[in-house]
């Protein structure tokens, strides 16, 4: 009768464990799912994702997502653009005034590019949130990589979007260690439901 206590906390134990492995397994999926979908749904605007700029011009993983979007754009699928990113440390541009050049040098009017700014995910859709909002837009196309997909919408329509997915199909980063940037987003999203999105990213991200 001494070991029936211990018994019963390994038991507790042992279940908290088994539930922790399987709702990670069931957000890695989700995740993984959801950087392979592709909407066919028309939206009022792409929302592009920042990541790294090259002094001045997108690196190879920016340029795929704004491709991305042009790609969209010359399909109708939405009439603006809105872009995203600040500056990283020693940079002299921000990804988002870097995407816009880009974008207005391959026929984008500048009157229908809306730039944000922020330098993790949340703060990316917080600072175009109200850009959009003045346009009375809140349905948008996801455009940012795979593994990103799932976060970036969740924490769009935490902000009061009506995200559709659009993940980049060519993005440079699917080349290299695809497995940690997916147990990553795993981690995130993860945690983010948990204790919100907002929070997580102040934390981690």
């Amino acid at each position: 009768m001494i070991f029936g206590p211990f018994k019963l906390i390994l038991r507790i134990i042992s279940l908290v464990i088994s539930i922790v492995i399987i709702y990670f397994a069931v957000t890695f999926v989700q995740v993984w799912l959801t950087g392979h979908e592709h909407s066919t749904r028309h939206a009022q605007a792409i929302l592009v994702f920042g990541t790294t700029e090259d002094n001045g011009t997108p690196s190879p993983e920016l340029r795929a997502r704004l491709d991305q979007a042009l790609a969209l754009w010359h399909k109708d699928r939405a009439p603006w653009i809105a872009v995203t990113g600040g500056k990283r440390p020693g940079d002299q541009f921000t990804e988002a005034g870097v995407s816009a050049t880009y974008l207005e040098g391959k026929g984008v009017p500048s009157s229908k590019i809306l730039v944000g700014a922020g330098t993790n995910t949340w703060q990316n859709v917080a600072t175009v949130v109200p850009k959009l909002a003045a346009q009375h837009i809140t349905t948008v196309l996801t455009v940012t990589d795979p593994f990103h997909e799932d976060r970036a919408m969740a924490i769009s329509s935490s902000q009061g979007l009506t995200p559709f997915p659009s993940p980049v199909r060519n993005s440079p980063t699917v080349k290299h260690s695809l497995w940690k940037y997916y147990l990553k987003e795993t981690f995130g999203v993860g945690i983010g439901r948990i204790i919100g999105y907002g929070r997580f990213s102040s934390w981690f991200d």
